[in-house]
């Protein structure tokens, strides 16, 4: 079938974005591959029997009465569906993804022209829009300075391939220049889900505290109406909304007045010794660039609490395995001081007075919380929380402590190693890490993916 003859649905967002549900020109589409997931499940003619049932009626009645009528969750679970989400901020995208089963990709800072992309301003008056400019200004002036800065730091060497050193080169300065990027940045990011996790998901979105979030929840729902509407449905029940608008306006951000300071502290240890001391030879056995087994977390967990900027904190989203909370993006704790060093000196004098600047205009926008975000540098430190049993956490620092990854996360994912090394090696843990994570490498030129 050719492309241009598949028909996906699509939904505009009034920000100028838009929602496509991916339509794979799959005979069998989604609701119907969870129909016969569910019939197999519950009668043993056969899978080719199912089929001949499905050729014969469809999918449709069947999801319509037993899925959304009768409320067996679990069939949901047995379709699959790609949501393809466009110009929204990085705030949204982060409330997207701010779920254990998240699965998809996101537009990395690194590969997005700024001097075009949109920044999300809701409150839309002169000021608000001055202060996102005067953000990609400095950064689209800055990316040049930086590169032949980190040039004179790490200069190329006679077996290094040009390309692919300029690139690693590039790679830095975006992550340098990044933190001066406001969070109202858009991005663009796929969500790929089942039936059941879409509904779920999409039933606390619509409380979020931004409004954009709300729309884009929304926006998706009527999407997945019109692409499978045998699977979702407008329902709402009054004390389930009130619930999720309750907790999700107090509790969705995590906002502590307090600073973790700069080191990474364990906030807590629930883990059981005395049982983890029954697998000792699992812990010592295990060789490189292999996972602890899961049952490992039957032992209990560990909380973690360190200061991290906003641009490296949608690295570590990425861990689903383990718990962390959605930070407030805020001014009150500070610039993460790599953004500020890593600049060379003649422009640094003109970051500290644009971050003074900025701060102050953010405060004279005179709005909420939730909508300064929008206006907020990505490099401002942010107190995070993250809980994880053994086998998480140890996946966690191995694959962050290294150098290839952002600074500001390999230090801290170092230091929560370090201490996690301190509290089971006794026990017999051993920890692959990163034998020289500080040095620049150029094989992060080779990170990337290109069309041939």
């Amino acid at each position: 079938m050719p492309f241009d003859s598949i028909k996906h649905t699509e939904k505009s967002l009034t920000n100028g974005g838009m929602v496509l549900i991916l339509n794979t020109g799959a005979v069998i589409n989604p609701e119907a591959e969870a129909m016969l997931q569910a019939l197999h499940s519950r009668s043993t003619g056969g899978i080719k029997e199912h089929l001949q049932t499905l050729e014969k009626k469809g999918a449709d009645k069947f999801m319509a009465s037993f899925y959304v009528g009768y409320g067996h969750k679990s069939i949901g679970d047995c379709g699959s569906i790609t949501i393809f989400i466009e110009g929204v901020s990085m705030l949204a995208a982060k409330a997207i993804q701010d779920w254990p089963l998240y699965s998809g990709q996101e537009s990395s800072t690194r590969y997005v022209d700024f001097s075009k992309q949109k920044f999300i301003d809701p409150i839309k008056t002169t000021e608000s829009n001055k202060l996102l400019e005067t953000w990609r200004t400095f950064y689209l002036d800055g990316l040049t300075p930086v590169q032949e800065y980190l040039k004179s730091q790490f200069p190329i060497q006679p077996d290094q391939k040009e390309s692919t050193y300029l690139k690693a080169i590039a790679a830095r300065a975006f992550d340098i220049m990044r933190g001066y990027l406001p969070a109202g940045a858009s991005t663009n990011l796929a969500w790929h889900t089942n039936l059941r996790q879409a509904a779920d998901k999409l039933m606390l979105l619509r409380h979020h505290p931004l409004k954009e979030v709300q729309e884009l929840a929304e926006t998706i729902e009527q999407a997945l109406i019109a692409a499978h509407p045998s699977s979702f449905e407008a329902k709402r029940y009054d004390e389930t909304e009130n619930y999720n608008q309750f907790w999700m306006k107090k509790y969705n951000y995590f906002d502590q007045s307090e600073s973790y300071g700069d080191q990474v502290a364990l906030l807590r240890n629930d883990i059981d010794t005395k049982s983890l001391e029954n697998y000792r030879e699992v812990l010592e056995k295990r060789p490189p660039k292999t996972e602890l087994p899961k049952f490992l977390a039957e032992c209990g967990t560990l909380q973690f609490g360190f200061m991290l900027d906003f641009g490296s904190f949608r690295d570590i989203q990425r861990h689903r395995a383990v718990k962390q909370r959605m930070p407030l993006v805020t001014t009150k704790h500070g610039f993460n001081q790599f953004y500020i060093n890593s600049l060379p000196e003649s422009l640094r004098p003109a970051a500290k007075n644009l971050l003074d600047s900025q701060a102050e205009e953010i405060k004279n926008l005179n709005t909420t919380p939730e909508i300064a975000q929008y206006y907020t540098a990505m490099g401002y430190n942010l107190p995070n929380k993250v809980t994880g049993d053994l086998p998480s956490l140890v996946y966690l620092v191995e694959l962050r402590a290294t150098r290839f990854v952002h600074p500001t996360l390999r230090d801290k994912a170092a230091a929560m190693a370090e201490i996690i090394k301190k509290e089971f090696g006794p026990l017999g843990l051993k920890l692959h890490l990163d034998n020289e994570p500080g040095i620049f490498d150029i094989k992060r030129g080779e990170h990337d993916i290109v069309k041939k």
